[in-house]
């Protein structure tokens, strides 16, 4: 950088370069500074003779042609604290303002000033929005240890009427361990269908985690007491945020959007069953998951998966071995799955990202 007293150099010899045949930008770029530069020096010479740098006082001179009074400030202030206007925010003073046929200064001047004067908070008695921490994250290791159940609808032959599908599923297998159809909500229908999905799957005072969203059928005092007399941990989303429930969320995806999905609304409750119970067979007994290595639901909540992806992955090395030129690198991942994760930590997100990217 040229500082004040080499600037009458920098322009003289700027000058005698271009006398002599030299660009003047070019001649600029030698001495490392623009054209632009070099006209304000010119100017700032011309003007005021001197080469000191005037941007800094110019702005600090200059104010915005917009910049409200000091007796505006206080108007604002004043007509923002009367009475009718204490619990309303600007967005709501200003167009009633203009109903009256005044304007003082747009919203956002209105904000600018109740910020300055420490007034800009929650007006009104509505509580200012709370933060809800992520629900605990759990980590599934084998079956029966964690689950995840919801409650979808399905559309009756009666119009605006639907039945309620109870779904529970093994986020370890993704296996659908326990359902039903009901025409209603209730904790008395979760507390028979969890008693029965505990039974069939031999739960014993194990400490199996439960989650679920915040309905009532999740949180109703006959579910929660079924839960502690079966040794079942609740686990529950935050509010409005499905993401807390994924699994759900991605079991009733699958349900809704395959191609055996009825086009029509069932006839009734009797024939909603029987389609989920076919559905049911065929995802928890053929359907590849694709979380789980494209194994069965079932295989995988069995422990059949093992020797399942060990025969892929020789079947992969062995076609390597025979056309080597057609892999550029390692052969298809077939390692088991060895550990699921329900709303997990961010650095184990992290970790994930980093593992896939080196994958």
């Amino acid at each position: 950088m040229i500082v004040a007293q080499d600037r009458q150099m920098a322009i003289d010899l700027i000058k005698e370069a271009v006398i002599a045949g030299a660009r003047r930008h070019t001649a600029c770029a030698v001495l490392e500074i623009t054209v632009r530069t070099l006209q304000r020096w010119q100017k700032a010479l011309q003007d005021e003779n001197t080469l000191a740098d005037q941007r800094k006082a110019a702005a600090a001179r200059r104010t915005p042609a917009n910049k409200l009074s000091g007796e505006e400030r206080q108007e604002i202030l004043g007509i923002c604290n009367r009475p009718e206007f204490a619990s309303l925010p600007p967005s709501q003073i200003v167009p009633r303002l203009a109903d009256e046929g005044a304007y003082v200064a747009s919203e956002s001047s209105f904000y600018r000033v109740l910020r300055d004067a420490d007034q800009v908070n929650r007006r009104g008695r509505a509580n200012a929005p709370r933060s809800v921490p992520k629900p605990e994250g759990f980590q599934a290791t084998g079956r029966n240890q964690v689950w995840s159940w919801d409650i979808t609808f399905l559309a009756s032959a009666i119009r605006g009427a639907f039945y309620r599908l109870y779904l529970v599923e093994d986020i370890f297998s993704r296996k659908i361990v326990g359902w039903d159809v009901h025409e209603d909500e209730s904790a008395d229908h979760a507390s028979v269908l969890m008693r029965k999905a505990c039974l069939a799957e031999g739960i014993r005072q194990q400490g199996l985690i439960l989650h679920s969203d915040n309905g009532g059928p999740m949180k109703g005092a006959t579910m929660l007491a079924t839960l502690q007399k079966l040794g079942v941990v609740p686990s529950f989303s935050r509010p409005s945020v499905s993401d807390d429930n994924p699994y759900s969320e991605s079991l009733f995806r699958t349900l809704k959007y395959t191609p055996a999905y009825p086009g029509k609304p069932f006839e009734s409750i009797g024939a909603a069953r029987r389609w989920v119970h076919g559905f049911v067979q065929w995802y928890n007994g053929e359907h590849r998951h694709s979380a789980i290595r494209y194994v069965t639901p079932n295989q995988r909540h069995h422990g059949e998966e093992q020797g399942l992806l060990k025969r892929r992955g020789a079947v992969y090395n062995a076609a390597k071995r025979r056309h080597p030129e057609r892999w550029s690198g390692k052969t298809r991942n077939w390692d088991p799955v060895t550990e699921v994760w329900l709303n997990p930590p961010k650095e184990n997100q992290a970790q994930k990202r980093r593992d896939l990217k080196a994958a």
